[in-house]
């Protein structure tokens, strides 16, 4: 048995990141490559190609691979993925590129992280992005805005090279790549694993929701929020993660473990989901916690909402079985006054008075 709870997906933790003695090739040979500097979306899923967040996916997508997931869920091989992993780029860049071509990628500073080499150079149809994925193409959802307004038409694909992860300073401890979390699980003895999805501060129904969820599943918990992009209007990180802290101490001991995502949500609602419980399976957890209207951003300006408040438990429970990842559906707990107690609103009877609080305000 290996140092993991379950199988990451596709059966492999890709791990992308090269010897010492490669970087040091790769560098040399980078002065005569075309040269791209990473958006902060790219640098997000940069850093999951390569710590293996993103298995089995070795790159960022071809054609075929795009094409298949906005159409069927799935990659070429038909393997479930659900959202696009592109590299757009300018098209002065795409001039210098042909297929066959190692390109550098770079952060914003300048500095090297990884080369792709380019097997794929195609114009990225954005409207099949935002239709499929999306299921609009209405600019009110954050996600469609980003591909129409602050992505470019030509995308790279092809198999990545990582030299080096991108630097954070913030957190530095709560930063577990995938095999790190796996190692971690094993030596504190977790056979069974509840991840925590979040992008907004935890409040005391969170508490109470994912406890119980614990227990009743005789699992121990993952608290594994967003720290890359989120959506326009949430709080920063470094809020967020004081929070998260400040909360971890209230669960019973050895019981809950916080570890950071550095993931770029798209608010995807339904797909998101799954691929989020993707991203968790590859980091060694057993089970998932999905929302009401999970990674769902609301309403459009008529209050029209983009996804129904349980689409995304219905298309994460068509796949579970697949994936080999429960879903565990979210249960609002609501403050039942009379009681001083937290319970699940689906357990209180009518007439009985009942408060809650949502993101919205508590932010």
């Amino acid at each position: 048995m290996t140092d993991h709870l379950i199988e990451p997906h596709g059966g492999e933790l890709v791990d992308l990141m090269v010897s010492e003695e490669r970087a040091e090739e790769i560098k040399e040979a980078s002065r005569d490559w075309a040269s791209w500097d990473l958006t902060p979306r790219q640098l997000c899923d940069l850093e999951l190609l390569l710590t293996g967040g993103f298995s089995p996916l070795r790159g960022f997508m071809n054609r075929a691979d795009f094409d298949s997931v906005c159409d069927h869920m799935r990659l070429a091989d038909d393997t479930l993925w659900p959202i696009p992993i592109t590299l757009d780029v300018t098209e002065e860049l795409a001039e210098q590129v042909s297929k066959g071509d190692v390109v550098a990628l770079r952060d914003e500073e300048g500095v090297m992280l990884a080369a792709i080499h380019v097997d794929d150079l195609w114009e990225h149809d954005r409207e099949k992005d935002a239709e499929l994925v999306y299921g609009t193409r209405n600019e009110d959802h954050p996600g469609v805005a980003h591909i129409y307004h602050r992505t470019n038409n030509i995308s790279l694909g092809g198999r990545l090279e990582g030299v080096q992860l991108p630097s954070h300073y913030d957190f530095p401890s709560l930063r577990r790549t995938p095999a790190q979390l796996r190692r971690d699980f094993a030596r504190l003895g977790w056979r069974n694993a509840v991840a925590f999805q979040t992008r907004n501060p935890m409040h005391r129904a969170h508490y109470e929701l994912t406890l119980r969820a614990a227990r009743d599943l005789e699992a121990n918990l993952l608290i594994h929020p967003v720290v890359g992009m989120t959506q326009p209007g949430d709080l920063d990180h470094y809020t967020r993660v004081r929070c998260y802290q400040e909360l971890l101490r209230h669960y019973p001991k050895h019981t809950a473990k916080l570890a950071l995502l550095p993931l770029a949500m798209r608010m995807a609602g339904p797909r998101e989901a799954v691929w989020h419980a993707i991203i968790r399976k590859n980091y060694g957890c057993t089970h998932f916690i999905v929302g009401r209207d999970h990674a769902g951003p609301g309403n459009d300006r008529d209050g029209n909402p983009f996804y129904g408040p349980y689409d995304a438990q219905e298309l994460l429970r068509e796949h579970q079985e697949e994936l080999g990842i429960e879903m565990v559906p979210f249960k609002m707990m609501v403050y039942v006054e009379d009681r001083d107690s937290y319970e699940p609103i689906d357990e209180v009877e009518e007439d009985v008075r009942t408060l809650s609080i949502s993101g919205t305000e508590l932010r």
